[in-house]
């Protein structure tokens, strides 16, 4: 049993690994979880949003899995192959050493570009081990009924929406609802499962060990080739690539969306209410994700997601949230109803479990100036914008012009009513300021005057309003003394000089009532309720926003040991959940892209300025 499991209430129910204890693996159109134990306990197909397959991380018994380990007692350890997205889980046994290796080739068959397979090899690397596999998939969220046949010597499992095909080079049993297989290999010998989506042309396939070879070289080297396109040299490289090729994974390349995180609904805090569905494109979250692979030299995905959002992000929708909404399906769709599952009975029993997302229908005025700052970037560091690009931008700046002194949900998509967030005018002046600098730059058109007029009337009311003589601090909304680890943005996004004697008592300030061991907590519920019972854990990306604003105070010391510090949170694979809980262990969907575009932003950061 995890630490977090033996002092949190309510007790893990049996059957869950704790949150960290997963890998990631994935094909750019989905993604599955991996345990520590070769049980693959989550799985969507065809896409990230689409209803579960695989979902025993959610409900150990109704959930659905794929099972796939030494069938006697033996010790687990799990790796990434290097500089990959191929995820190996090796078992060590009395009698010998096996791993399983698994991988979801990307490129597809270039005469079957629909087919996407999730592939397992077996190998025994010494001595002999025994093997079992049990594949027990459960349709849309286990809702779907589904029945499964033996045909030439493979299982097709068939429900109404969709049907997948398993393939072995093992026997396969059947009981008409699951497969199983036992077999044993001895030294050099090896196995091959995979599973194919199957429906219109796509039809069952084998995948005999040979073919599987074939797709696990090309699957290496399509993520190696991917990785040669990093600029960053510096210090921590390994765990500065690690998030890179996560954030890779996120990205949805058909469209080039970028998923916030990989799953839905793992909780916050165990036995709270606190889950959400991140399988959408949060505009901030993908725009900083922007911000950061560029940063280390990759183009091509900030290229993707500004086609994406070109197409789909454009002002004028007529939302009565403001002319854009603050996350997008992946194919683009504005409709994320939110509903709860109520037959599953959620991560060690913490329910509700819920897909799709009302916070869609709020009002965020920061991911304004979130995404026109990756635009601004993209613009001065991958290729320029287009006109038709260009008046899009003017049009939203425009808008945020009239609307940024609207009190909103803000970054935290509180549930407990609108304030004027400090946050939320941080980034109207950020969307104005590099809207001004790209238009002065590139020689464009745009009503400056205004444009600057308006963003000094914001500087002016954040130094006014948002500045508290009491704390001494920047506080979380005008006229109140609650911090708020948002503002750690002000020095990063150049608002404030990172030396500003009001801003070095403010990070006093945070870090005597916020930080905890190098974590961040984003604010404290009680002295600022959200609307929702419980408590959560420190959020991981206020901890790395942290060592980047000491870093650039000046406080390299202190920056480097929160930094190391928060390196030793990380799971066994180098990946982050959303949050950590007091007790060290990984809380909230997992794993997320928010935590690790922070880690590269500031290991970029603290790396410079160490020299």
């Amino acid at each position: 049993m995890s630490e977090a499991s033996a002092h949190q209430d309510p007790p893990a129910s049996a059957g869950y690994l704790p949150i960290a204890d997963h890998g990631l693996i994935g094909d750019l159109r989905s993604v599955a979880l991996v345990g520590t134990n070769g049980t693959i306990d989550w799985y969507c197909c065809p896409s990230f949003d689409a209803p579960s397959v695989f979902a025993s991380i959610l409900d150990a018994d109704r959930g659905g899995s794929f099972e796939l380990a030494a069938a006697v007692p033996a010790r687990t350890r799990q790796f990434y192959f290097p500089d990959t997205n191929v995820l190996v889980t090796r078992f060590f046994t009395e009698d010998g050493v096996g791993e399983v290796q698994d991988f979801m080739p990307v490129d597809g068959d270039a005469t079957e570009p629909d087919r996407h397979r999730l592939i397992r090899r077996v190998l025994c690397v010494r001595g002999s081990i025994p093997f079992r596999a049990r594949v027990a998939p459960r349709f849309d969220y286990a809702a779907q009924p589904h029945t499964a046949r033996l045909h030439d010597g493979m299982v097709v499992f068939e429900s109404a929406d969709l049907s997948l095909a398993l393939t072995a080079t093992e026997p396969l049993e059947c009981d008409g609802l699951d497969a199983t297989a036992d077999f044993k290999l001895r030294e050099g010998e090896s196995a091959v499962f995979a599973l194919d989506q199957v429906s219109g042309d796509i039809q069952p396939r084998c995948c005999p060990r040979a073919e599987a070879e074939e797709l696990f070289g090309a699957t290496v080297a399509f993520w190696r080739q991917w990785l040669t396109a990093s600029h960053y040299r510096g210090r921590w490289r390994e765990m500065v690539h690690r998030s890179a090729l996560t954030l890779k994974l996120l990205t949805y390349a058909p469209t080039g969306a970028i998923v916030a995180a990989a799953t839905t609904s793992l909780p916050e805090q165990l036995g709270g209410e606190r889950n959400w569905d991140y399988r959408y494109v949060w505009v901030r979250d993908a725009a900083f994700c922007v911000y950061a692979l560029l940063r280390l030299g990759f183009t091509s995905e900030a290229e993707s997601f500004m086609a994406f959002a070109a197409r789909h992000i454009s002002p004028g929708d007529g939302h009565p949230s403001g002319p854009l909404q603050i996350m997008y399906g992946i194919d683009g769709r504005t409709d994320l109803t939110e509903r709860e599952l109520p037959h599953l009975e959620g991560h060690q029993g913490s329910a509700p479990v819920r897909i799709g997302n009302a916070a869609a229908d709020q009002l965020q005025l920061d991911i304004y100036g979130a995404l026109i700052d990756s635009v601004y970037l993209y613009d001065k560091w991958a290729q320029p914008i287009s006109s038709d690009q260009w008046d899009d931008i003017c049009a939203l700046v425009d808008w945020v012009c009239e609307h940024w002194d609207q009190p909103d949900e803000g970054v935290w998509e509180t549930r407990g009513g609108r304030k004027n967030f400090l946050y939320s005018r941080l980034m109207c002046w950020v969307a104005i300021e590099r809207a001004i600098r790209l238009a002065t730059r590139r020689g464009l058109p745009a009503d400056i005057v205004h444009w600057r007029g308006t963003r000094d009337t914001i500087y002016r009311r954040i130094m006014k309003r948002c500045w508290s003589p009491k704390r001494q601090a920047f506080v979380q909304h005008e006229d109140d003394d609650v911090l708020d680890a948002a503002v750690l943005m002000m020095p990063l996004a150049k608002f404030i000089s990172p030396t500003d004697p009001k801003w070095l008592s403010t990070l006093d300030a945070l870090t005597e009532d916020l930080v905890s061991d190098s974590l961040v907590y984003r604010y404290d519920p009680k002295a600022s309720p959200d609307g929702l019972r419980g408590e959560e854990g420190t959020f991981s990306i206020c901890s790395f926003w942290y060592v980047e604003a000491l870093t650039r105070a000046g406080r390299l010391d202190e920056a480097r040991l929160a930094f190391e510090k928060m390196l030793t949170y990380a799971n066994h694979l180098g990946l982050y959940a959303e949050e950590i809980s007091h007790t060290g262990e990984q809380q909230g969907n997992f794993p997320q892209a928010f935590t690790h575009l922070a880690l590269i932003s500031a290991a970029f950061n603290l790396d410079r300025a160490l020299g």
